[in-house]
């Protein structure tokens, strides 16, 4: 729901600081290595696309790539993250192949392969002694070059992506924390404190579940707790674990692990919401190394290094789709800010990079920002989010109410599957 009279956030013009004294820190490369083919159109010599100076509001995932692809484009690009420096929460990441076919698609594939554990397929476990192995399935895409999924340090996707941006003309300001837009005269401006921070073409929030951008464009819904909650491990891999490995079955709703690198993997556990956030990280790492106890095979592995001192983070499972419009006028919100699930079907990710690569084709191949361009971002966009919403909240359903759903599963994720294997 909007407030009412929100179509704009005009505002008396303040003053704006100059660009060289803009923030506490800031990265650009330089000499950029722009990429010389553009998708935007050329006449009489100059680039002419909807957009030419754009703030992308937060330095993740969906912040990042959208970064990548409008200064591979031509645009200039400030980066404007609250953190001190490049940072991440949590300890790795599952990502699903229209994920991966993104990253190919902003040229960055090759270096995200280096750093992370590319495989095909999944194991499906028992509980108990033994850790029976019950299924394992390959899932080949298609491509012989691209595997049906990976893992990954949230920290190593993170820096290959700040660096390919800033390679590519982007400019890093850090310890910066957005407080909203304000937009007057077909332009917008970034608040941070007090200060009105440049003044650009577009804003795009891609600053996560609690968006400070979408609240100040007048969007008023937002995340909400499914009721599941997840303790995760970033820890050594055992060299039998080759695939993401699920254990359902148990105490938990969800046991498993994924690699991500040769030397590493991240586990989980997914129980009933609990008050944890605060956590001392001895106490997170006992507790979740008695909770695994019923889980046997590689579990062993990963309790030695929780016994260890292995960094343990637990948080909540969210969910929330906005409806269309997700922009007013010169402010957008794409990634978290506009949809979130819990990651029962590990497309959270790969959601947030589907919008940042369809809304920068859109941008830099249309000539104006106007409703027919916004339009098709949508038809893009909200249909295929809401199926991957839908899906992951009743599979998270499924797993609470204690019936046997071992029938209706895989209808279910075969349905998104040919879903997702369309276009973009």
């Amino acid at each position: 729901m909007r407030r009412e009279g929100g179509t704009s956030s005009c505002c008396r013009p303040r003053r704006c600081r100059s660009p060289a004294r803009w923030g506490r820190r800031s990265t650009r490369s330089p000499c950029s290595e722009r990429d010389p083919i553009r998708i935007s159109r050329e006449r009489g010599g100059s680039v002419v696309t909807a957009v030419q100076h754009v703030a992308v509001v937060g330095a993740g995932i969906t912040g990042l790539a959208t970064a990548i692809a409008l200064a591979r484009g031509g645009v200039e690009v400030d980066i404007i993250e609250a953190s001190e420096e490049l940072t991440t929460v949590g300890s790795g990441i599952s990502l699903q192949a229209n994920a991966l076919q993104a990253f190919a698609h902003l040229g960055v594939w090759d270096q995200v392969r280096r750093e992370g554990y590319p495989f095909d397929g999944l194991v499906l476990r028992l509980p108990g002694p033994g850790a029976d192995v019950i299924s394992r399935r390959e899932e080949p895409t298609g491509a012989s070059d691209m595997p049906s999924a990976m893992g990954i340090p949230r920290a190593a996707l993170a820096r290959v992506l700040f660096d390919r941006a800033i390679a590519l003309g982007a400019r890093g300001r850090f310890g910066m924390r957005a407080a909203g837009v304000e937009q007057r005269a077909g332009a917008a401006s970034v608040r941070v404190g007090e200060e009105l921070i440049g003044t650009y073409d577009l804003v795009i929030g891609a600053d996560g579940l609690h968006s400070a951008v979408r609240e100040s464009i007048g969007i008023e819904a937002g995340p909400e707790p499914t009721g599941m909650g997840i303790w995760r491990a970033f820890v050594g891999r055992p060299s039998e674990v080759t695939t993401t490995e699920l254990y359902y079955g148990g105490p938990a709703y969800i046991a498993g692990y994924t690699p991500t690198s040769e030397s590493s993997m991240y586990a989980f556990l997914v129980f009933d919401t609990e008050k944890r956030f605060q956590t001392p990280p001895d106490e997170a790492a006992r507790i979740m190394a008695e909770r695994s106890l019923a889980y046997s095979g590689p579990w062993e592995a990963i309790r030695a290094d929780l016994a260890g001192g292995a960094a343990v983070n637990y948080t909540w499972f969210t969910s929330h789709l906005l409806d269309a419009p997700w922009h007013v006028d010169r402010a957008v919100v794409i990634g978290d800010a506009a949809h979130s699930c819990p990651p029962t079907i590990a497309q959270g990710a790969a959601q947030s990079l589907e919008d940042a690569v369809s809304l920068t084709d859109l941008l830099l191949s249309a000539e104006r920002l106007d409703e027919s361009m916004w339009e098709e971002f949508y038809r893009r966009r909200v249909g295929r989010a809401r199926a991957v919403v839908d899906a992951s909240m009743q599979l998270a359903e499924w797993q609470r109410d204690g019936e046997d759903h071992s029938h209706e599963m895989p209808e279910l994720i075969a349905g998104l599957g040919r879903r997702l294997a369309e276009s973009a």
